[in-house]
């Protein structure tokens, strides 16, 4: 099985990204859209939310209700990540050791978490009884 997109730019710094039937725009720049790391933090924080979720209910959790991710990539000289922080917030009440084992066994599940070389993979905090 594979993943397929295609990307098309007519000029500029900004390309449209098809992906089966949806069109998303990118702008290496930031100014007509997500720029491209933006692009990365939003799909790393919304592959994190399932894996939240599944690791919740393998882990006692049947259900975190509202989650939500304010993701922080910080940039080197270069202008390029280098490093990546979660702030997670969960509905559901959970103690800090469940929610230790709830984001181990997401960063195992996290598909884009995989893909990450190790020293991007985010460091997450995670506060329980948040909303």
């Amino acid at each position: 099985m594979a993943k397929q997109v295609t990307t098309v730019s007519e000029e500029g710094f900004s390309a449209t990204n098809e992906v089966r039937d949806f069109e998303t725009t990118i702008d290496a720049t930031g100014e007509t859209a997500p720029d491209t790391l933006e692009a990365l933090l939003s799909a790393y924080a919304t592959c994190y939310v399932p894996a939240l979720r599944v690791g919740g209910q393998q882990r006692g959790v049947d259900e975190l209700g509202r989650v939500e991710i304010d993701s922080t990539g910080e940039l080197n000289e270069d202008d390029k990540l280098e490093s990546i922080a979660f702030d997670i917030r969960v509905e559901a009440d959970v103690d800090d050791e469940t929610g230790a084992e709830i984001i181990d066994r997401a960063n195992e599940l996290c598909k884009v978490h995989d893909a990450l070389k190790p020293e991007l993979h985010a460091e997450q905090t995670l506060e329980g009884n948040a909303f």
